[in-house]
């Protein structure tokens, strides 16, 4: 580490354009080959999946994406001669436009079914040539501005569908620029310099510009999901800002203590520089775990969020000290820089709130301890009620014009029409197609069920599909509760005694398989992430107690964010106020994302607190010392880090989707918990409670064990030296160093 911080510091103009080139580079390619994100959520091997696929073979012209017109007048009828005229129109202009295959209206024999009962509102539906993922967005955005060139006072028109969705604003990129100004306010009241301030922003900038970039690049080659770039912009923001945050920090202090900026940048990266590794490492290991989930879909964000951490990591150890000895002095602020001129170099000690806390919580462990479990446990209460499903349009904000259309369609046609169910089946014979007309009558009469359209052959006549309409919305559970019926019960004793295997598919019971295919396996996801995380910190630490400690905080941080988003999304607690829509089920694919993230970042506040702990109790063996020193040293930047990483993650929210908005207070959340309570509450007081046990491992395990290191050079003689002595030499030792007392050695 200190080789490379060195090449970059001497090299420092030509690390710049390095990156500036990697940056441009990347970007052109990008900008040259274009997007090609897809939400695919197909499980192989699931009954959705099959009947989807079966569709696809049997009725190839049902590829193309549908989305819906709807128009409803607020006197009078839509049969009326002025508006039938007007939406005819409208219709037939649609259908002219490019990337439009065909529009079916309610205005002909087969569309009586598509005018409401009251006669007030009606729908068309408009089928596109490809699939959602690959129409135009200047497609969509025509057929959107046509239909909205009907309205008059008296007829309201409105669309739905994910093709309509590609028109929807997405909010541009005020969340990234709120985010970023919020960290360089605070970070310009930590450091009081504008210079060292800017550094951890242009850093992450750099960093995460060219992974957003190269996510463009690798939806070319694998899946990746239309929001991993924002996701990913929104994790490397946070951990960028604050890994250079922790960097500028030490190199600061090493420029208070005397040192040059070369020999300052250079033990920044040195010491804290391979903290920074070692926390990145666990953000990826805990990111690629969704790797074993051996989902497509999930594959893309993990590999595309790695990607981005990695590339936040390098700018931190490489592009960061060239900046700084670009800065010179200037990273200290002019107050700092005349003391050091004055006074000379002091050591820098852990004075005003953070000495204070940190004797506070040695003189009161049980009862502050107690206090931050009360914390946890109630915020983690309402977990229990976890509801997965699919967030669908009718939770997008109230304003858009697919959540209008979404009510639309529900109040005038119920909510099952926004979310049909397919069924699908092979057909053999006449025998075959006898039981398919007798089904309509027994899905008629299923509990739950509200209209069924008449089958449809395929050309071959070898191939069948019909529509059920649930009473229900497709996020509701009853809607799930009608699935499982139709496939356990219902459509078996239909198809008795004949060669039909009916596949049930549709919105709803797609997401319904892709949830229960994740649950099945998320035992051993959180079991494989948890259990590398821990390993990672029996190396670094060499003690049993850490990483066992740091598993129960991270599962604490997870379960409190939960409670948090199941509050705001699912029981809609101020989702609204926030134009976050209405309140809805969880995304299935939401708690493995979710616990990959929060399990990586948590451990990065465990990594540079209990690092400092670590190296004052490798220097002087005392427990309550090494805590007390550990909490007060870090406490402020962690904070700050805190802050900022809160900062980035809630300004997400403005992204105006849902799905971001869900991971942005759900990490905003954990890292403030994290931060707040468990960092600077419970990890010291559970750790004044253990004691010496803190760092226990057994000989036999110390001897078999790689060692690494993350602690800085200046303590790897004390490490060698403790990890040789027994307990008796190791008192004897210290018992005989000369130690200069200071404040810190003051017990609290």
């Amino acid at each position: 580490m200190a080789a490379l911080a060195r090449w970059c510091v001497q090299r420092r103009l030509v690390a710049v354009l390095l990156w500036l080139l990697a940056l441009g580079g990347v970007a052109a390619g990008a900008f040259a080959a274009g997007s090609a994100y897809s939400n695919d959520y197909k499980v192989p091997g699931t009954e959705s999946g099959r009947s989807t696929e079966l569709l696809k073979q049997g009725f190839p012209d049902l590829g193309g994406d549908s989305d819906t017109v709807v128009w409803h007048t607020s006197s009078g009828s839509v049969r009326d001669s002025g508006v039938e005229q007007t939406m005819t129109r409208t219709l037939e202009r649609i259908e002219d436009l490019p990337g439009v295959a065909a529009v079916t209206g309610p205005y002909d024999e087969q569309g009586a079914g598509r005018i409401s009962q009251d006669g007030s509102t009606a729908y068309a539906t408009v089928t596109f040539e490809d699939r959602a993922k690959d129409i135009d967005a200047g497609e969509a955005a025509a057929v959107v501005k046509t239909a909205k060139a009907a309205e008059t006072d008296g007829l309201r028109v409105e669309l739905g569908g994910s093709a309509v969705e590609l028109s929807e604003s997405s909010g541009g990129h005020i969340a990234e620029i709120v985010g970023v100004l919020v960290a360089a306010v605070v970070l310009f009241l930590a450091f009081g310099s504008l210079a060292a301030s800017l550094l951890p922003i242009a850093t992450a900038l750099v960093g995460v510009g060219t992974a957003y970039a190269g996510i463009v690049l690798l939806g070319h080659m694998m899946t990746v999901a239309d929001f991993a770039p924002m996701l990913g912009m929104l994790i490397g923001l946070g951990v960028g800002i604050d890994y250079a945050l922790f960097i500028v920090t030490r190199h600061r202090r090493g420029l208070k203590r005397g040192l040059s900026v070369t020999e300052a940048a250079v033990n920044a990266v040195a010491t804290t520089g391979r903290a920074v590794v070692f926390a990145g490492a666990t953000v990826c290991i805990a990111l690629l775990g969704m790797l074993i989930l051996r989902l497509n879909f999930l594959n893309g964000v993990a590999v595309a969020a790695s990607l981005t951490v990695v590339l936040t990591v390098a700018a931190s150890v490489t592009l960061l000290p060239a900046l700084l000895s670009f800065i010179g002095m200037r990273a200290l602020s002019r107050r700092e820089r005349r003391r050091l001129d004055e006074h000379g170099p002091e050591p820098e000690l852990p004075t005003g709130f953070a000495a204070r806390w940190s004797a506070f919580v040695e003189r009161h462990p049980k009862l502050l301890g107690a206090v931050a479990v009360v914390v946890m446990a109630v915020l983690a209460l309402p977990t229990l009620s976890l509801h997965l499903g699919t967030s669908d349009q009718g939770n997008d904000p109230k304003t858009s014009t697919t959540r209008q259309a979404y009510d639309l369609i529900a109040e005038g046609f119920g909510p099952g029409v926004n979310g049909p169910l397919t069924l699908v089946t092979e057909v053999d014979g006449a025998e075959d197609r006898l039981a398919l007309d007798n089904l309509d009558t027994t899905l008629r009469d299923t509990e739950g069920v509200a209209s069924v359209s008449p089958v449809t052959y395929g050309a071959g006549g070898d191939t069948a599909y019909l529509t059920v309409v649930p009473e229900s919305s497709p996020q509701s559970e009853q809607t799930s509760d009608l699935v499982d019926r139709l496939r356990s019960d219902v459509l078996p004793r239909a198809e008795s005694g004949t060669s039909l295997d009916v596949l049930v598919g549709g919105v709803t019971a797609g997401y319904d398989d892709f949830a229960d295919v994740i649950v099945d396996k998320l035992p051993l996801f959180v079991g494989v992430v948890i259990g590398l995380g821990c390993l990672l910190l029996l190396l670094a630490f060499r003690s049993v107690g850490i990483p066992l400690k740091a598993a129960v905080m991270n599962v604490a941080a997870v379960a409190a964010a939960f409670g948090v988003v199941v509050a705001i999304f699912q029981w809609g607690w101020g989702s609204e106020l926030l134009g976050l829509g209405r309140a809805g089920p969880i995304e299935p694919f939401l708690p493995v994302i979710m616990v990959s993230v929060l399990f990586g970042l948590s451990m990065d506040y465990q990594v540079f607190l209990v690092s400092r702990m670590y190296e004052e109790w490798l220097e002087t063996g005392d427990n309550r010392r090494a805590v007390r020193v550990g909490l007060a040293e870090t406490s402020r930047v962690i904070n700050s880090a805190a802050v900022i990483m809160i900062s980035v993650f809630l300004a997400f929210v403005l992204s105006g989707d849902r799905v971001i908005a869900m991971f942005g207070i759900a990490l905003a959340a954990a890292v403030a918990l994290d931060a707040f309570v468990l960092r600077t509450l419970l990890v010291p007081a559970l750790m004044h409670l253990l004691g010496g046990a803190n760092w226990w491992l057994p000989r036999s395990l110390d001897r078999v064990l790689p060692r690494i290191s993350i602690e800085p050079p200046e303590c790897r003689t004390a490490h060698e030296r403790l990890a040789a002595a027994t307990d008796a030499e190791v008192a004897d030792v210290l018992a005989s160093e000369e130690r200069q007392r200071d404040v810190r050695d003051t017990t609290g």
